[in-house]
């Protein structure tokens, strides 16, 4: 693999979607990096191959939408070697999940759903994210959700739960300023009080 770009040349990446793909390919733009939906480029296609001639200039942000980490079931082990083996094959600079939970017994069900914010999720969802470091090999970040409902019995305010989650974990935060502008508009609180 040929040395990829340094993240200092420029300081914008973007999130790379299939109608770009050629684009970039052809234009080669100073980007800092590409970030793409992990579950996207899992099987190995002419779209992760493409991927991977990318990946020679450009670094690679893994961004999963489908662990359900924050679900009471437990982690799919097949799904989570499937990852790994994306991850050994991009070899991607950050690789990121939700503060969410996407299955119940077996089914995907194509959305990131919010979890309650209350100390038996916080253990479990802390569990699901240290089997995963443990499963992929890797350092995860975790994303804060954009939220439309909130839980009534949940007691941990979400930016504490993220940061506990942070503490206990080792893992990183991807903070998505959408993500908290859309839940501060939804419940009406201080995002800068958020940050």
């Amino acid at each position: 693999m040929t040395k990829s770009r340094p993240i200092a040349s420029c300081s914008v990446g973007i999130g790379l979607r299939s109608p770009h793909v050629s684009e970039i390919a052809a234009t080669r733009p100073e980007l800092a990096f590409l970030e793409v939906h992990a579950e996207n480029y899992i099987a190995e296609t002419p779209a992760s191959d493409r991927l991977l001639e990318l990946r020679r200039d450009y670094p690679v942000s893994l961004h999963g939408v489908a662990l359900s980490l924050g679900s009471a079931e437990e982690l799919d082990r097949s799904h989570l070697s499937r990852f790994k083996a994306l991850i050994e094959r991009i070899e991607p600079m950050l690789v990121s999940e939700h503060l969410a939970w996407s299955a119940i017994g077996g089914a995907y069900l194509n959305d990131l759903l919010p979890l309650p914010y209350t100390e038996a999720s916080l253990d479990l969802f802390c569990r699901h994210v240290e089997e995963a470091h443990e499963a992929l090999g890797r350092r995860l970040l975790i994303e804060n959700p954009s939220a439309y409902l909130r839980y009534r019995h949940s007691t941990i305010p979400e930016a504490e739960f993220i940061t506990e989650v942070s503490r206990r974990t080792g893992c990183g935060i991807l903070c998505d300023v959408n993500n908290i502008h859309v839940s501060a508009g939804n419940f009406g609180f201080d995002p800068i009080a958020y940050l």
